[in-house]
């Protein structure tokens, strides 16, 4: 699942290499390459977060010679780039190594033992949460929810989902992350996972076949904002943050999010934990509720299975 975000490129995780590189090597900024992503982007929707994200799929993160540049190309102060790169968790203003693992330590997961198996990767990867290991091949962060609840305790590592993991199974999931999920025939390691939702009010399907992402029909919603509506494509793959939309929506806004058949609001009285923007709810097919923040760029969502 994915929230209101008006470019179509997915979050940036640091997968791999980087020009040949780890991706928590610090690298010279290249001004030309940086500029060239500005230019790619000037006439685009939501803009800076599109410029933005594209620098750290390069860099592994935002260093603050190319925030400098945004500045620069784009007319907008460095305060105003600064802010938008420090609101969203999708950036990082430091290197990270060259896996991201991401443990949950939200209510759900910690009833279940999240704490145990925090202080368990904080041994086996010897780096305490926060930080990354001296040889840059792993960043432990944690974080208060990952929008998987039902799946707790929840680790995720380079953008894959481990749903139910036990302080016991702590050093095979670092083992299959050293030689790579692919090699290690780890098949129930599932990166993304779709989601069928529908309208709570009339209970029709959101599901546009006509609007694919990664080959998985997209979700269709119709989004609102400053006296505007128009489309709003999300990915259907859960963990994925693809997005496209009919309107240019600023970076931050909080937009109205509804159903493009009865056009209802999806409202809920839930507040997103990462941004405490309102979220939108959604059934989810076969039993549950999906819940995505309405902010314009916040990555939260919440998925309650029954």
């Amino acid at each position: 699942m994915t929230q209101p975000v008006v470019t179509a490129n997915e979050t940036p995780r640091c997968e791999g290499r980087l020009g040949g590189e780890p991706c928590g090597t610090e690298r010279e900024v290249d001004p030309q390459r940086v500029r060239e992503i500005a230019e790619k982007h000037r006439l685009g929707r939501g803009p800076v977060i599109a410029i933005l994200e594209e620098i750290q799929a390069d860099y592994g993160h935002l260093p603050e010679r190319a925030l400098r540049l945004v500045s620069e190309e784009t007319g907008r102060s460095l305060a105003d780039i600064y802010g938008i790169a420090t609101f969203y968790r999708a950036f990082s203003l430091e290197p990270k190594g060259r896996h991201v693992v991401c443990a949950c330590l939200g209510t759900a997961c910690h009833v279940r033992g999240a704490p145990a198996v925090v202080e368990e990767l904080e041994r086996q990867l010897e780096v305490t949460a926060g930080g990354t290991t001296a040889s840059r091949e792993f960043t432990l962060e944690t974080v208060n929810c990952l929008g998987a609840c039902a799946l707790g305790p929840v680790v995720v590592v380079d953008g894959r989902y481990y749903p139910r993991v036990p302080k016991s199974k702590v050093a095979d999931l670092i083992d299959t992350v050293r030689i790579g999920v692919d090699a290690s025939g780890a098949a129930q390691l599932q990166r993304l996972f779709p989601v069928g939702v529908s309208c709570p009010h009339c209970h029709e399907s959101l599901s546009d076949e006509a609007f694919a992402f990664d080959g998985s029909p997209s979700i269709r919603l119709r989004a609102s904002y400053a006296g505007q509506s128009g489309s709003l494509w999300l990915s259907a793959l859960y963990g994925c943050h693809r997005s496209s939309s009919e309107r240019d929506i600023p970076a931050r806004a909080v937009v109205q999010l509804g159903c493009p058949h009865c056009q209802a609001e999806l409202t809920d009285s839930w507040i997103c934990p990462e941004c405490e923007a309102p979220m939108a709810s959604m059934a989810v097919d076969g039993g549950g509720t999906v819940r995505i923040c309405r902010r314009n760029g916040c990555t939260s969502h919440m998925l309650d299975v029954t």
